[in-house]
Order: structure tokens, then C-alpha cells, then sequence
């Protein structure tokens, strides 16, 4: 499901215009991106909750040569299931 589908999904859920779904949808995206580049997590019970997450400096490989290389530091965003979700996805 993409971007678009889910906006049309919701909107016939909801009852909602589908202008309305997106702007609230590119709300909580923004809002969820903004809480992660601070720092900070969202949680959203029963979903899952979005964090960030530190990945240390390490050496790599380059596949086409072989050659050892030095992969930074960084910061990753990361989405850990909740319980609802899990049971929802392991009944299918």
C-alpha cells in the first residue's frame, strides 16, 4: 500500500476528504520527524513506537574491490511493533 492508497483508505474509513486525510497524514509525519530528530520517541500504544537509534563506527567492504573502508557513525530511525500490531500481523 502506498502513500495514496492509504489516504483513500482512510478517507472512506473515516468519512473524511481525501484533501483532509493527507493533510493530516503529511501532519503526523512531519511531526513524528521532527520528535526523531531531536531525539525524542513517539510512542503510539498498541501500534508501536518510533525511536532513534545510535549504529557505531565500523569497517566495511567495498563489493566491487575489495577494498577496506571506514563507515561513519550514525543515527537511524526505528519502528518497534506493539502488542496489537504483532497480534493483528501473526493472525493472518
Amino acid at each position: 500500500m502506498n502513500k495514496a492508497e492509504l489516504v483513500e483508505a482512510i478517507a472512506k474509513k473515516t468519512g473524511g476528504t481525501k484533501a483532509a486525510v493527507e493533510g493530516t497524514l503529511d501532519a503526523l509525519m512531519d511531526t513524528v520527524t521532527l520528535a526523531l530528530g531531536k531525539g525524542d520517541s513517539v510512542a503510539l500504544i498498541g501500534f508501536g513506537t518510533f525511536s532513534v537509534s545510535k549504529r557505531a563506527a565500523r569497517k566495511g567492504r567495498n563489493p566491487a574491490t575489495g577494498a577496506e573502508i571506514k563507515i561513519p557513525a550514525s543515527k537511524v530511525a526505528k519502528f518497534s511493533a506493539g502488542a496489537k500490531l504483532k497480534k493483528a500481523v501473526n493472525k493472518r
